[in-house]
């Protein structure tokens, strides 16, 4: 009765746009938490700084004073405060107070690693049009060109071990340098994988939604061909049964029958039907057999079709060639269900005498005509009823052509379709 394909999309597509909803709800929260960590960062390196100033001076047999390395640590740890709003600025304000602190002879340790946090931030910077590496290097070089030109001046140390001490800070610039760059591209790969991740959670949002809405599509495509069919051809066979009732009733007895076997096997697609939107991930019913309960429903079936849809105002006439048994499962499906759908306007509104199905299978495609001497339906161009409407959708689902109009110059109605079937040469 239907297409496998739709079990599988209407239920479990809905787990894609929670997926999709908890990325960005994570997302949300670590930009809600960033700044409350970033003060703390920021209040624990401010702190740090001032300590390992402090520390690293009398470790190194320098001068602690009250007035000279005391203040130098407490302003740039104060400087670390403002690190992330202006990494440059802060940078040049920490050089700056070294260097005068240096010269002026109130300390004597160190020109770029008490200043570490601040290169290390800028460096770090990773915000768009602020190439803080660049700035950061230049300023370091700079810097250890201006204490290489101060410390072997005039009464300066000698030039070894100018060259000794300043080495070492050339050598820890560098390494703070490659720390900050590896920590920069590591952000930028997580924000790039988290992007990557958002985008895919939106893409299975998206497919699952698509999915979801061929799913419905399906459905009342299904409906509207099994309850308009049954109705129509339930009420045709009643109509036979009460004129035949007094003058013959074997025929009256086999319309009835047809009706009833017509009945049955709409009740079971209904039941396969309700059975996909309840549960779409469990066995199909089976019947005692083994053998899954799904309807007889294809091109093998048409002549049944055709003949319960005959009675003494229509004629039904079928033609048909090639191996129909051999016909692919969902173009079979899609050709029945045409047949089905246009004999039952045809007998619903043409009131026509005489109908023809034709229905071709070879060449790599399966043609199927249907045709009627009616008149056309009374409705406006371009306003296609659901039945038309989903008749153009299977086929073109497919990859096929489907047309419905007018047949010849005089009255009658034609429904064709072509559905490529590629491989298919019977």
């Amino acid at each position: 009765m239907h297409d496998r394909r739709m079990e599988q999309p209407a239920v479990r597509a809905a787990a894609a746009p929670r997926a999709a909803r908890r990325a960005d709800d994570s997302r949300t929260a670590r930009r809600a938490e960033a700044p409350r960590t970033a003060r703390i960062v920021d209040g624990l390196l401010a702190v740090g700084t001032v300590a390992a100033v402090l520390t690293v001076t009398v470790r190194l047999d320098g001068r602690l004073d009250a007035a000279g390395t005391l203040p130098l640590a407490v302003w740039l740890g104060a400087l670390l405060l403002a690190r992330r709003r202006w990494p440059l600025t802060v940078l040049l304000l920490g050089v700056q107070a070294v260097v005068v602190f240096r010269t002026a002879g109130l300390t004597d340790v160190g020109w770029v690693w008490p200043v570490s946090a601040a290169y290390a931030t800028l460096a770090a910077d990773d915000r768009p049009g602020r190439p803080g590496l660049p700035w950061a290097a230049g300023v370091g070089l700079a810097e250890l060109a201006f204490a290489g030109a101060w410390e072997t001046g005039p009464g300066g140390a000698a030039p070894r071990e100018v060259l000794g001490s300043l080495g070492a800070e050339a050598l820890w610039l560098a390494v703070l340098l490659a720390a900050a760059t590896a920590y920069r591209n590591r952000l930028r790969w997580r924000a790039e994988l988290d992007e990557r991740l958002l985008h895919a959670a939106r893409e299975r949002d998206l497919e699952a939604g698509r999915r979801i809405a061929e799913a419905r599509l399906d459905i009342a495509r299904e409906l509207h061909d099994v309850v308009g069919h049954t109705l129509t051809v339930v009420g045709l066979q009643l109509r036979v049964a009460a004129e035949a009732l007094d003058d013959s009733p074997e025929e009256a007895r086999s319309a009835l029958a047809t009706a009833q076997q017509v009945r049955t096997e709409a009740l079971r697609d209904l039941r396969s039907l309700v059975h996909v939107l309840r549960a779409p991930d469990s066995a199909p019913d089976r019947a005692p057999g083994g053998a899954p309960q799904d309807p007889a429903a294809g091109v093998p079936e048409i002549a049944a079709l055709v003949d319960r849809m005959r009675s003494a105002e229509l004629d039904v006439r079928l033609e048909t060639a090639g191996d129909l048994a051999a016909v692919p499962a969902p173009v079979s499906l899609a050709v029945h269900r045409i047949v089905q759908e246009a004999l039952t306007n045809t007998v619903r509104h043409a009131r026509a005498s005489r109908a023809g199905v034709d229905v071709r299978c070879g060449g790599g495609r399966v043609e199927v005509r249907v045709t009627d001497d009616g008149r056309a339906p009374a409705q406006p161009p371009g306003a296609a009823g659901h039945g038309v409407r989903g008749m153009d959708e299977r086929v073109r689902a497919l990859g096929g052509d489907f047309s419905a109009g007018p047949h010849g110059e005089g009255d009658g109605w034609l429904v064709r379709a072509v559905i490529p079937v590629p491989g298919f040469h019977p």
